[in-house]
């Protein structure tokens, strides 16, 4: 098994460490460990892909497995917040974004048996959203002020808030670029059988 791959299964194998953490250690003590295991993963996040690529160790499963292990810790922690503290806010965020990442998820999935996946990739909005929802969820996860002076837990919130925007937008993106293709390879088939 390849770093990478290993890199990827370490995040998935991250997701119980982290709830434990959070839900059965002191509080004092859960929030900050759990902020450090999230950040931890989120790091995996862009070694395994940049190790892949730079080694040229990609491979059909790992493209398949790495957005699902970050799908999975991020919906994980999205939840445990909204369990510890779920103001209005934040539960619809979480909603919003648990919600585009089952719409974009079905949406590949379904294009990619049409053979037109290439109108649905990643996109520089998606990945500014991402990076708006990592941040966001390692401030909320560590909760307390850092240093004592910068109060990360507002700053994540706000993060939390920009994330939810971005999904939706880019969200909508994806469904565009989705029915353009849709409608250009119809056309394609129509011509095609005349």
């Amino acid at each position: 098994m390849s770093l990478p791959m290993i890199l990827t299964w370490l995040r998935i194998g991250a997701i119980p460490l982290l709830v434990i953490v959070f839900l059965f250690t002191p509080m004092e003590f859960a929030r900050p460990a759990a902020a450090c295991i999230f950040g931890l993963a989120a790091l995996t996040d862009f070694l395994d892909g940049y190790l892949a690529r730079r080694w040229d160790q990609q491979s059909a499963f790992g493209a398949f497995l790495d957005p699902v292990a970050d799908k999975l810790i991020v919906t994980v922690a999205l939840v445990l917040l909204v369990f510890t503290d779920g103001d209005l806010p934040i539960v619809i965020a979480t909603a919003v974004i648990i919600g585009r990442e089952v719409f974009v998820s079905a949406l590949r999935e379904w294009m990619a048996a049409r053979g037109i996946s290439a109108a649905v990739k990643v996109s520089p909005l998606g990945k500014l959203k991402t990076t708006a929802q990592m941040f966001a969820i390692l401030f909320l996860l560590y909760h307390f002020p850092l240093f004592g002076l910068i109060d990360v837990h507002t700053i994540g919130y706000w993060l939390l808030m920009l994330a939810a925007v971005l999904t939706v937008v880019s969200g909508a993106q994806y469904a565009r670029a989705a029915i353009i293709a849709v409608e250009r390879a119809e056309s394609a088939s129509r011509t095609d059988e005349r």
